[in-house]
């Protein structure tokens, strides 16, 4: 029966090889059960320190004195700080539209990955977080797509760390037009208000994890923050896999 597994195995392998979803190569046999090929792996950039004490982005070498980007000093925010392991450019581009886009739902594990290998690199405070809530879609939104991108990410991250997710607590309120291709004034007007909290949700001097597959502007976690911070959130980080 063995025998019989590995001809299928070997004939599947034929007729619809494995393809690297960077480069669009066919993997090697011992690369089967992995989504990209080695070099494209290397060719994933990541975000290294020093970074931004509010965004999160590598501060380059003029602002390091001020420990803010100049985006940030241009914008308030509203969560406390923000994390992102890479950078939202390349191969990872295509890997998470590949996710978000495409259904490719497998690809949650290995890019999740990234996220908690971050977080025990940098010795990010996750042990302080009372329960991680994953950045929302409107229902529309949702039911067009079928799933929650961040929602797959964040409970993976959960899980990791033993925290709980909270799935059902943050809301949105209307339905926004897509960021992509907006300024950034018009981001941040775009989703200005458009969070509420569930009215049962217990935040009262809670630490919270927001979990997202990436950070632009800010904008939309900076809005989801305010709302929890509202509601009576204490601390309110952000975790995306790029920005």
């Amino acid at each position: 029966m063995s025998m019989l597994r590995r001809f299928i195995r070997v004939l599947k392998d034929i007729v619809y090889p494995k393809i690297c979803l960077g480069c669009k190569s066919r993997l090697e046999p011992h690369l089967a059960d992995e989504y990209i090929c080695s070099r494209c792996r290397l060719k994933i950039k990541k975000n290294t320190p020093p970074f931004c004490h509010s965004c999160g982005r590598h501060l380059e070498k003029d602002n390091r004195n001020k420990n803010i980007c100049p985006a940030c000093l241009r914008n308030k925010l509203c969560f406390d700080r923000a994390f992102s392991p890479c950078l939202y450019e390349g191969v990872l581009k295509e890997l998470i539209q590949e996710f978000k886009y495409k259904g490719k739902t497998h690809l949650a594990r290995p890019l999740s990955k990234m996220m908690t290998d971050f977080i025990r690199e940098y010795n990010f405070p996750v042990a302080y977080m009372d329960f991680i809530i994953p950045m929302p879609l409107h229902k529309a939104r949702e039911r067009e797509r079928e799933f929650n991108q961040a929602e797959i990410l964040g409970r993976h991250v959960a899980l990791e760390f033993n925290k709980g997710l909270k799935n059902n607590l943050l809301r949105r309120a209307r339905l926004t037009q897509t960021q992509t291709g907006l300024d950034n004034d018009r981001r941040f007007l775009n989703v200005e208000n458009s969070f509420n909290v569930a009215k049962d949700a217990d935040l009262k001097d809670k630490n919270v994890l927001i979990v997202d597959d990436v950070l632009t502007t800010g904008a939309t976690s900076s809005a989801a923050a305010a709302a929890l911070k509202s509601a009576g959130a204490n601390i309110v980080f952000v975790l995306t896999l790029a920005n």
